[in-house]
């Protein structure tokens, strides 16, 4: 395989948020996929789905199958497995050396956990700081309770497998992700199941047609983006809702 064809880049750019290198890395030392998820602590359908993803983004087969061997036949690294494998080790050990230099230069100036957010390019304007306080599991499904810096609740639900890549813990610091297309503003919600209500008030808000992009302060530099649809116009400063449903925030995390 020509190495030019790796893209690094894309594999690499959420290395220190999930356990899918750890999958592929014990992969390579045990020569098992089921072994590999079992170390991992991960099931074997989150196994696949971190393999499936790595090739995805790194655009290469990272693993192959293996003949023979003492349990008749396991699963291998390509050739692009180890390359990305070596990159991620080179990508720690520079890490390692910034965070240790912001560490020294900044003391206790500088949340380092909240450094996530610098290494995430998308199109989620909506980036929340928040704590993991609780994960409850039902129906396939991993439902992650989160606080917000002002004491507020917001829930997450997620796949369990996502869950297991990611590591979650209560106590873990995170990013909650959601598109402003997402969030509805306006001055009262009713609440439901299934469904996050966050208060503030208005900071801002620019017209769009239909309505308005609203942007919601919630406390001193905690902002949420959303769009209100009502026939009256809201005013600067005054008191709303804004809403967004469960499965459409989504968690990232630091390593």
């Amino acid at each position: 395989m020509n190495s030019s064809a790796l893209h690094f880049a894309q594999a690499l750019g959420h290395e220190a948020t999930d356990k899918r290198l750890d999958i592929l890395k014990r992969i390579g030392e045990v020569g098992s996929i089921s072994e590999a998820a079992r170390g991992a602590n991960v099931s074997y359908k989150a196994a696949w789905q971190a393999l499936e993803t790595l090739s995805n983004l790194a655009g290469a087969p990272l693993v192959e199958k293996a003949v023979g061997g003492s349990g008749g036949g396991g699963a291998r690294l390509t050739q692009a497995g180890t390359q990305l494998l070596e990159a991620a080790q080179l990508l720690n050990q520079a890490r390692a050396g910034v965070l240790s230099t912001l560490e020294q230069r900044t003391g206790n100036a500088l949340s380092l956990s909240g450094l996530v957010g610098l290494g995430l390019r998308t199109s989620m304007r909506n980036q929340l700081p928040c704590t993991i306080q609780s994960i409850t599991q039902t129906a396939g499904t991993a439902r992650v309770q989160l606080v917000l810096a002002n004491g507020a609740a917001l829930v997450s639900k997620i796949t369990i497998e996502s869950a297991e890549l990611l590591g979650l813990q209560p106590g873990m610091s995170a990013l909650a992700l959601c598109k402003a297309t997402a969030v509805t503003v306006a001055s009262e919600i009713e609440a439901r199941e299934g469904l996050n209500l966050l208060q503030g008030h208005v900071l801002s808000n620019a017209p769009t047609a239909p309505g308005s992009e609203v942007s919601v302060q919630l406390i001193a530099n905690l902002h949420l983006i959303g769009f209100y649809q009502g026939k009256e116009e809201l005013q600067p400063q005054q008191s709303v809702s804004a809403a967004v449903d469960e499965s459409a925030v989504v968690i990232a995390i630091a390593g």
